[in-house]
């Protein structure tokens, strides 16, 4: 009875080493996703605000073209095909954030699937190796037995 309770205590502190150091890698990936969307977010931030700023310098422009009745139209059209330019870049920046947060998430799907077939399997593997252990174990004492009961017909 109790080296089968070592050998179970033995067998369990394998796997906290291993429960640990899964919980770091889970922790370490949402960081690590965390500061992924970060970057994300900053970008677009500063290209909201690089926006913000050329539509600010347009109304700068169109109140300049107001107070000094000089001819900046071509100004103001290089201005407007600018902005325009952005705001296409922009929406691009936004569908490429989109789609790595999607293949983000599928990696983190698979991931778990994985983790999660690795612990059935190492369950398994440990439920078999003791359903072999047991066969071993009965194939021992049935040869005992059997040596038992010729060692006595003999006599």
């Amino acid at each position: 009875q109790y080296q089968e309770d070592a050998s179970d205590i033995k067998d369990m502190s394998k796997f906290k080493p291993h429960v640990l150091l899964s919980q770091e890698n889970t922790q370490i990936r949402d960081l690590q996703q965390e500061n992924r969307e970060l970057w994300v977010s900053l970008e677009e931030h500063q290209d909201a605000l690089e926006l913000i700023m050329s539509k600010y310098r347009k109304q700068m422009l169109q109140l300049m073209i107001a107070k000094k009745a000089v001819d900046a139209e071509p100004v103001l059209k290089a201005h407007q095909s600018h902005s325009a330019e952005i705001e296409s870049q922009i929406d691009r920046i936004c569908e490429m954030g989109e789609v790595m947060r999607k293949a983000v998430q599928v990696d983190d799907d698979q991931f778990c699937k994985i983790q999660e077939k690795l612990a059935q399997l190492e369950l398994e593997n440990k439920e078999l190796r003791e359903l072999l252990s047991i066969s071993s174990e009965s194939l021992q004492v049935r040869k005992e037995n059997s040596m038992d009961t010729v060692s006595q017909a003999i006599k």
